[in-house]
C-alpha cells in the first residue's frame, strides 16, 4: 500500500509537534519534577493530583475545557488577543499547548521519580564541597536522573503522536495544518479506505511496540516507565 501526499503530510505534521512537545514537556517538566519529589508543602498533592489528571480524563473532556478556555471569550482567549497572538483553537499553536497539558505526566512523573530515586546524600556531598544549589542541579541531579529523563522524553513523544481526542476538539481536522496522523486513519476509516487505515496505522502499532521494547531494555520497567502518582 503507497501511502499519499495527505498522508505523508501527517505523518510530518505529528513528527513536528511530537518533536516540539517533547522539548517543551522537559522543559516545563523538570522543575515541575523537581519541587514534586522534594517539596514538603501541603499543596503537594494537590498540584501531583492536577498534573496527573490527564491520564483519568476523557481526552475529549480535557479538549472540550482547552476549547471553552481558548475561545475569544475564555480567560486564554482573552490572554492571548491582549497579547496579539490571535486565537489558538484549529491551528498548530493551539494543538501543541494543549499536548504539552494532555501529556504532561507522562513526562513528569519518569523524571520526579528519578528524583526521588537520588535520595540526599549526593546533594549532601556536593554541598560539603561548597557546591550551590544550583551547581548541584545541573552537576549531580540530572546527571543521576538521566533514565528519567530517557523514559520521559520517549513517553512524551510516543503519547502526543498517539493523540486524538485532544487533537479532534483543539484542531479540529485542517490538512497540512491540524490533520496529525491519528486524524488521517480516522479520515481514511470514514471513507471505507481500509486498506489506507490499515498501512497507517500498523505503523504506529509497530511504533508503540517499539517504544515499549526500547523502554524495558533500557531498563525503564525498574525505574518507574509508569505514570501512576
Amino acid at each position: 500500500m503507497e501511502l499519499g501526499p495527505a498522508d505523508w503530510s501527517a505523518i510530518r505534521l505529528t513528527a513536528a509537534l511530537a518533536t516540539l512537545v517533547t522539548g517543551l514537556l522537559l522543559v516545563v517538566g523538570t522543575p515541575l519534577a523537581w519541587w514534586l519529589a522534594r517539596t514538603c508543602s501541603p499543596l503537594r498533592g494537590v498540584v501531583a493530583a492536577v498534573v496527573s489528571l490527564p491520564i483519568v480524563l476523557p481526552p475529549t473532556v480535557l479538549g472540550f475545557y482547552l476549547l471553552v478556555a481558548m475561545a475569544p471569550d475564555g480567560p486564554v482567549g482573552r490572554l492571548t488577543a491582549a497579547l496579539g497572538i490571535g486565537g489558538l483553537p484549529f491551528t498548530f499553536a493551539g494543538l501543541v499547548v494543549a499536548s504539552v497539558i494532555y501529556s504532561l505526566p507522562f513526562v513528569v512523573q519518569p523524571i520526579q521519580n528519578a528524583f526521588a530515586a537520588m535520595g540526599e546524600r549526593p546533594l549532601e556531598v556536593a554541598a560539603t564541597l561548597r557546591a550551590s544549589p544550583l551547581a548541584a542541579f545541573f552537576t549531580v541531579a540530572l546527571p543521576l536522573a538521566r533514565p528519567g529523563f530517557v523514559t520521559a522524553a520517549i513517553l512524551g513523544f510516543a503519547h502526543t503522536v498517539g493523540e486524538f481526542g485532544v487533537v479532534l476538539m483543539i484542531g479540529g481536522n485542517i490538512p497540512g495544518k491540524t490533520q496529525v496522523l491519528s486524524m488521517q486513519i480516522y479520515n481514511h476509516v470514514e471513507a471505507l479506505e481500509y486498506a489506507q487505515a490499515h498501512g497507517l496505522a500498523a505503523g504506529l502499532l509497530v511504533f508503540s511496540f517499539v517504544v515499549l521494547l526500547g523502554l524495558h531494555a533500557l531498563g525503564g520497567g525498574r525505574r518507574g516507565v509508569g505514570v501512576g502518582a
